[in-house]
């Protein structure tokens, strides 16, 4: 949200402020609900793992205050670590459960290792802020060891030896992301977004070797390998560039020539051949084929391409106010922000009656060009870099402190993780009747629609204040209101949606996450949608 500035973390020995007893109460309800729909030892595992979370979540807080986290996070909020260390846990629980009904023994073991992951770089999390916490605090010691011995026994009478030796391998590589990341990128992340991100980029990366060693023709997907080397090809071109960059100054034309020839050289000498080992074609051919395989993908394309231009018009046209204007330092307000809420809400519902596979095709290829041209801003890259800045710096809020801005992919994320997360091969056999039909729409609704209606709202009508935060009241009912309509529409538009009974369900999962929007000072673009597919799911 833009429409307030986050509290700051509590100092050292303050109590909790009711905004964190909130947002923790809020996270332990979704906790619980997941645990009564479970109800088996992983369940159990995830309850123990948001009991010593939300202990640790205060001594991270406590060093953001002293200025003693090693690392250089985002001050403009708390550490986030309950919420963010939930969220893969949980994710693979409600994905196991439903592979588990749909007879897919593949997906069930691989949820498990997911919720296995989650709660491996969560406890590595709250290990490295008890190290780095002086005094020592026992009392919290003592609550992370037993819930880290209750996950560790569990986990290792479930997990089988290669399920073992996967987590750890996704461990290791958060850790060394952590070291590399956190230092290259200061201010950029909380603990807990660095957590949530750079578990979910550790873990991809990983997935991405396994099927590499491992690939078999016609195994798999082919738009899911494409995701997998697009976001891993991505993050290791913005590293090595980070690297080379130490070196030469990246704003020069000479340099601005390398980065072009180098990205040419990793694109089709690196990216192109992996993907096509994975999926055994031309990835150009296939993805030619793949854009014009219909008539319905050409009207799509051609509508998309309209909005994206749309979209480029309003912020020539903001940036263009600004320079009429005296104030050079003028801001875009709320309401012409959220105007993209809108064009990416009239972009993903299509997408999603019409064809799904096309839109995650269509969203990993925008978000591998989103972050192409942040590393061309953040390194001043000719001929556009300086442009970039120009034209981006009138959209920044609080959250992008850091050198990096990141608010407009993370609005890509939460809109497209729903889609990218749903596990297809245990959909086929109706397994996504009742609220799970409304999962691929989980962006649209927590973002697109509820984010959105709950900004403009609360900050022009709203009064009556949410106790410890400056979020209103009248924001989070009109929010609720306006997802609930939303609903409704998608049921008349979306003939494939068919929510039986399920109503109490949908409004209190809507009415949780838009209560989780109204305390949370963690990204809520990256953060909500995840939350409201969780319940969903369930």
């Amino acid at each position: 949200m833009t429409r307030q500035r986050a509290p700051r973390a509590p100092g050292p020995g303050a109590p909790l402020s009711g905004s964190l007893l909130a947002e923790a109460a809020v996270v332990f309800a979704v906790v619980l609900s997941i645990h009564a729909a479970v109800m088996d030892r992983y369940s159990w595992c995830a309850v123990a793992l948001a009991v010593q979370a939300f202990y640790v979540q205060y001594k991270w807080d406590r060093l953001l205050q002293q200025g003693s986290a090693v690392f250089q996070f985002r001050m403009s909020a708390n550490s986030g670590l309950l919420p963010a260390a939930m969220v893969m846990p949980l994710l693979g629980l409600v994905m196991k459960e439903r592979c588990q009904a749909a007879g897919n023994p593949y997906f069930e073991r691989f949820g498990i290792v997911v919720a296995a992951t989650g709660m491996a770089v969560a406890l590595f999390s709250s290990v490295l802020a008890l190290g780095i916490t002086r005094p020592v605090p026992t009392n919290t010691c003592v609550i992370a060891g037993l819930a880290g011995c209750v996950i560790t026994y569990i986990m290792k009478h479930s997990l089988r030896v290669g399920e073992v030796i996967e987590v750890l391998e996704v461990l290791l590589i958060f850790v060394y992301l952590n070291m590399i990341l956190l230092y290259l990128l200061p201010r950029c992340f909380t603990p807990g977004e660095a957590l949530l991100v750079l578990g979910g980029i550790s873990f991809l990366l990983n997935q991405l070797i396994k099927r590499s060693l491992t690939v078999v023709e016609s195994q798999g997907d082919p738009v899911d390998f494409l995701l997998l080397v697009a976001v891993t090809g991505m993050v290791l071109m913005g590293i090595i560039f980070s690297a080379l960059f130490v070196f030469m100054d990246s704003g020069t034309w000479a340099s601005s020539i390398f980065f072009h020839l180098m990205t040419c050289v990793l694109g089709l000498g690196v990216a192109l051949p992996w993907l096509y080992r994975l999926i055994r074609r031309n990835p150009l051919f296939w993805l030619f084929e793949f854009l014009f395989q219909t008539e319905t993908r050409l009207y799509l394309l051609a509508y998309w391409s309209l909005l994206a231009a749309f979209a480029c018009l309003v912020v020539v046209y903001q940036n263009a106010k600004r320079s009429s204007s005296e104030s050079k330092k003028h801001q875009a307000p709320t309401i012409t922000r959220k105007y993209f809420h809108f064009i990416v809400v009239a972009t993903y519902v299509p997408g999603i009656i019409f064809d799904r596979p096309l839109l995650h095709v269509a969203a990993t290829v925008c978000l591998a060009v989103f972050i192409f041209l942040e590393y061309v801003r953040y390194f001043r890259i000719r001929p556009l870099g300086h442009t970039l800045r120009s034209l981006l710096s009138l959209f920044l809020d609080e959250r992008d402190s850091g050198p990096l801005i990141l608010t407009h992919i993370y609005l890509l994320l939460g809109m497209s993780l729903p889609i990218w997360l749903i596990p297809r091969p245990c959909t086929q056999k109706g397994s996504l009747g009742g609220a799970r039909a409304l999962v691929p729409y989980a962006g649209v609704l927590a973002v697109g629609v509820g984010d959105t209606v709950a900004s403009i709202f609360g900050s022009t009508i709203g009064e009556i204040r949410w106790p410890g935060t400056k979020k209103t009241f009248e924001g989070t009912m009109t929010s609720i209101f306006a997802q609930i309509i939303s609903v409704a529409l998608i049921l008349i538009f979306d003939s494939e949606v068919d929510i039986n009974h399920s109503y109490a369900w949908i409004l209190g999962s809507i009415s949780t996450v838009s209560l989780l929007e109204a305390y949370t000072t963690q990204i809520d673009n990256l953060l909500l949608p995840l939350y409201l597919l969780i319940l969903l799911m369930a």
